[in-house]
């Protein structure tokens, strides 16, 4: 279909009507991203709306109410820690005290798990918004982060407890985290356009995804240091997450980035990832509504 199919003129020779097709904007070029831009940002008063909804559904009728968003990672770290302690799962040498090192990880680890499933359930759980109302379908993608974000929000309090608590004072560095955390955030909505779409059109998608982050959380540096030797290296550094989620911690332990290269590399993925998952979904999302 082209982006006009028919420029009709009206009696008047001053009014034109002008008849857009579903597919129309698919072949606009860089005027498509101008569009895409321009509708999200329109869009902002219902993303706060529905930021607004998904978190007071989450917390309104729990009776641990917040609790459940620090309790997973506390139980987690202080069981790997006391298999480290212990040494039956010995750990090694991290640059802050373990409990700190372990809990900052797996905070961030669950801010990206976190971004990822809402934004591949999203579409799925909008039901009949995907297809009898006309908004930009993006806003309930990029909506999903909302609960996700305010719970690593959350999570901070323990996380700024034990580092009281251990004495660990972070380097000045530590004022440039959030920009590192925006990236673990624009990673995570990159693949979560893709499959979001993919999981509207087989169910499956979602399952899938929650197996292969549990396995995921175990090949990247959440509770452990990174790895320094082969293969293990390698894998560290083709996991995408994993040379940000160091980048963090070296920001906090010590100020500076131990693996620049890598941190490079990473960012400029995580942002290709975010242009071409957001231009798919543009591009897709007309063709398959319909399954909502």
């Amino acid at each position: 279909m082209n982006w006009l199919d028919n420029s009709k003129a009206s009696e008047s020779p001053n009014q034109v009507e002008i008849v857009y097709t579903p597919g129309g904007s698919q072949r606009q070029g860089l005027r498509g991203w101008a569009t895409m831009i321009r509708n999200t940002f329109q869009s902002r008063g219902l993303i706060w709306l529905l930021i607004l909804r998904d978190i007071s559904v989450r917390y309104r009728q729990s009776a641990l109410g917040y609790a459940w968003a620090i309790m997973p990672q506390i139980v987690t770290v202080g069981v790997f820690a006391f298999l480290n302690a212990s040494r039956v799962l010995p750990i090694g040498e991290t640059a802050i005290p373990y409990m700190a090192y372990a809990l900052w990880g797996i905070s961030v680890w669950q801010l990206f798990a976190g971004c990822l499933s809402a934004c591949t359930n999203s579409l799925a759980a909008g039901g009949s918004l995907v297809t009898k109302f006309s908004f930009t379908r993006e806003a309930l993608v990029i909506a999903s982060l909302g609960h996700p974000v305010f719970d690593f929000a959350i999570r901070l309090v323990p996380v700024i407890g034990v580092f009281v608590w251990y004495g660990v004072v972070p380097s000045w560095g530590v004022v440039l985290v959030p920009l590192v955390l925006l990236l673990v955030v624009l990673l995570a909505l990159g693949m979560g356009f893709i499959l979001s779409v993919a999981n509207l059109v087989i169910r499956d998608t979602a399952n899938a995804l929650g197996m292969v982050l549990s396995i995921g959380m175990f090949l990247t540096p959440v509770l452990y240091p990174p790895p320094v030797r082969w293969p293990f290296l390698l894998i560290n550094i083709l996991n995408p997450l994993s040379p940000l989620l160091t980048a963090t911690q070296d920001l906090i332990a010590h100020g500076l980035l131990t693996r620049p290269d890598t941190f490079i590399l990473s960012g400029l993925f995580s942002l290709l990832v975010f242009l071409t998952g957001w231009r798919f979904f543009h591009l897709t999302i007309p063709r398959v509504a319909e399954y909502a």
